[in-house]
This record gives C-alpha cells, sequence and structure tokens, in this order.
C-alpha cells in the first residue's frame, strides 16, 4: 500500500480524498490543513489532521500537494528534503521549467520524487498535445479552455488584498485565445476600481483579455463544470492535412484529483528527480498487473 498525506484542503484536498478512498493501492495517513483538525469538515472523522507533516503518526511515502499554486515550490522542496515524494497541479505555465530545474537536485540528492505540473492542464492535456505532435510533427496546435470554472485562477483572485469572495471564469475565444470572467465580493472598504485594477496586473490575468464584475453574491454563481477542446492540424511525413480533435468536458477539481492519484501511484515507480507528466509512461498511472494492463489496453 502506498501511503499518502493530502497536503491542503480546498475544493482539490476534497476531491483527492475521494479519489484515494475508490483506489485500491492507497492508505491515507492524514490531511495537512491550516487549522491542524477536523473542524467544519465531517468527512474528515477518524482522520488524522495536523497543521505540519512531521506530525503525522506514519510517515507519508507521498504527500499530494492541494496548495494555492504558489506555495507548491515551498512545499516541495521542504517535503522532498524529508525524504517524502511530492506531486502537485502547478499552473503556471511559464514557471514550470524554471521549477524542475529548481527541484531536480533537491530530489536527486534525497533519494525522492516529484512529478510537477500534474492537473489536466498542465498534465494529462500536456501528454495529449506531445502525442498530438508525435501523430503530425510539422503543424499548430490550438488548446482552448471552457467555458468553466479556474480553480488556479479563483485562487490566485482570492489572494488580492481587497477581495472577499472570487469566481474566475474561463470563456474561449478560439484559436487558443481566451476571455476572462472575473466576479469578486469586496471586502468592506475597498473601492472597486483599485481591485479590479490589481486583478488585471496580476500575472494569472495580464496576457488575457480580463472583465472584473462586483456582485452581492459569488457562491450563487458557482459551478465547477469546465471542459476542453484541443486541435492539431499538421503534417505525418509529407503528408498535409492530417487533422486531430481532443475534447473533455469535465468537474475541474474531480479529474485534477484523480490525475494527482494517479501521478503519485506513478511517482513510486521512478528514478529519484523531478518530472512533468509529459515524461512519465502512461500505464505508470494505472493501478493494476502490467500484463494484464498491457493486453487490455494495446
Amino acid at each position: 500500500m502506498i501511503k499518502a498525506a493530502v497536503v491542503g484542503y480546498g475544493n482539490i484536498g476534497k476531491s483527492v480524498l475521494q479519489a484515494l478512498a475508490a483506489a485500491p493501492d492507497f492508505e491515507l495517513v492524514g490531511v495537512v490543513r491550516r487549522s491542524g483538525n477536523a473542524d467544519g469538515a465531517p468527512e474528515l472523522s477518524g482522520v488524522q489532521v495536523v497543521d505540519d507533516i512531521q506530525k503525522l503518526s506514519v510517515k507519508p511515502d507521498v504527500a499530494i500537494l492541494c496548495t494555492p499554486t504558489r506555495k507548491v515550490p515551498e512545499y516541495a522542496e521542504q517535503y522532498l528534503a524529508m525524504g517524502i515524494h511530492t506531486v502537485d497541479s502547478y499552473d503556471i505555465h511559464t514557471g514550470i521549467w524554471d521549477l524542475k530545474q529548481k527541484l531536480d537536485p533537491i530530489a536527486k540528492q534525497n533519494g525522492t520524487v516529484s512529478i510537477i505540473s500534474a492537473g489536466w492542464d498542465p498534465g494529462s492535456d500536456s501528454m495529449v498535445r506531445a502525442l498530438m505532435e508525435a501523430c503530425a510533427p510539422k503543424g499548430i496546435t490550438y488548446t482552448d479552455f471552457g467555458p468553466g470554472m479556474s480553480m488556479g485562477h479563483t485562487v490566485a483572485v482570492k489572494a488580492i488584498e481587497g477581495v472577499k469572495k472570487a469566481l474566475s471564469m474561463t470563456i474561449p475565444l478560439g484559436t487558443g485565445i481566451h476571455r476572462r470572467m472575473v466576479y469578486i465580493e469586496l471586502e468592506n472598504g475597498y473601492a472597486y476600481e483599485d481591485v479590479a485594477a490589481r486583478i488585471k496586473a496580476d500575472d494569472y490575468f495580464a496576457h488575457d483579455e480580463t472583465h472584473v464584475i462586483a456582485v452581492d453574491d459569488v457562491d450563487a454563481l458557482l459551478d465547477m463544470g469546465h471542459g476542453v477542446h484541443m486541435e492539431r492540424k499538421g503534417v505525418s511525413g509529407t503528408t498535409q492535412n492530417q487533422r486531430l480533435e481532443f475534447n473533455m468536458s469535465i468537474n475541474n477539481p474531480a479529474l485534477t484529483a484523480q490525475i494527482l492519484v494517479g501521478v503519485a501511484r506513478a511517482s513510486m515507480k521512478q528514478q529519484p528527480g523531478c518530472y512533468t507528466m509529459v515524461e512519465i509512461a502512461p500505464i505508470d498511472l494505472l493501478y493494476g498487473d502490467k500484463e494484464a494492463l498491457i493486453r487490455k489496453l494495446v
């Protein structure tokens, strides 16, 4: 059994708990959250809840990081140095290579494995893009998200001064271009114009068309559905007009959590170091006998 700890207990953390319960090869050894207790979470009854991973009675083999993206590097460095594998859904695309370069020597020095950016995008979508490019090496791939709630963008908005509650929706405009619709409840004493300007200046939003809308009740708007459409038109060998498509409509935290559990399983099969999902064999994500899986899938 793979001993796993869940670090962070927001929407993804709750879904990871469910995915672990459904996985026959995992044992949940505890949850790490800021409060250090199970208050407000009856489903954690019987689960050890702590505010520091070192307080767990059983040392985990792998820590599944469900923290805000910007906290991932800090936690990953700490846990890898403690001899614990880490997996995360770090989603700042432009920072992935730098994070890999930062964590790789730490993991190798401590005999641990880190699999980063292992959500659905970046993550499983990255694997699909790689497969599409292998099928048609010359060409263009467009990735269109949504319409749906972006958890990473929503968390980023919530961290901005003056925001009480937030929802960031991603609206696809086609050819990989997106509009961000950001709905916020303001904290008392803050001016809408100032808060909206801070949101639009954030790295998560600075490169997209972003609209910030103040509302009375963000909760009334929440829907965790999301989706993606990927299309590649390219060339196989010298043959033109190869067209490949991939579509899915999903519950965002549930899919992210399922992938995180899969890569947590895969982390036990890798040599020490830091990896992205395009570097992992897909079969390593799956539970079961290797021969049976190959007979079933190939």
